[in-house]
């Protein structure tokens, strides 16, 4: 017997218990295996598509934002449009009133401006007429300070007066 060669009976006895160590894993442990393979093909393949449907709603996600972005960016814009309008508008207004209220205010002015224009020509007036009353006073009492000037003044007015009722 040789360590290389082995004789026929102990290759006999390795082939029958190959056989039967194979038919039991045929039997039991290949079906197993089998199975094994398949549940970790079907786990790998299902976590391919859940990750392919995961980068789908991925993709659709990013459009829906972009989407949604785009919208946020348009209501922005149309919001600070009304509020330039609206800012406008009430700066418009305020304008409007502040005309309205120095045109008011201007008129009572030239109102009270007149108002005194003609207080102070009444008072003018009124002294005007004063001085001129004491001034003519003044002058008649020197020029009628005596009796005979008196008479020749009384005479003169009465040759007036009756010269006019002659023309009437």
């Amino acid at each position: 017997m040789s360590l290389i060669t082995p004789d026929f009976g102990l290759l006999f006895w390795m082939a029958v218990v190959f056989l039967i160590v194979l038919g039991i894993l045929w039997r039991f442990g290949f079906p197993v295996i089998v199975k094994m393979v398949n549940d970790r093909k079907d786990y790998i393949d299902d976590s391919l598509r859940k990750a392919h449907e995961a980068n789908e709603r991925l993709a659709n996600i990013k459009i829906e934002s972009e989407s949604i972005l785009q919208e946020a960016r348009e209501k922005q814009a149309l919001i600070l449009k009304e509020a330039a309008t609206t800012r406008d508008a009430i700066v418009e207004k305020a304008q409007d009133k502040a005309r309205e209220e120095s045109n008011r205010l201007i008129a009572e002015a030239k109102a009270e401006i007149e108002a005194q224009k003609q207080a102070a020509i009444s008072d003018i007036r009124a002294q005007v007429a004063e001085l001129s009353v004491k001034v003519a006073e003044k002058i008649l009492r020197k020029e009628l300070g005596d009796s005979g000037k008196q008479m020749d003044l009384i005479d003169r007015l009465l040759d007036e007066v009756s010269s006019s009722d002659k023309k009437q």
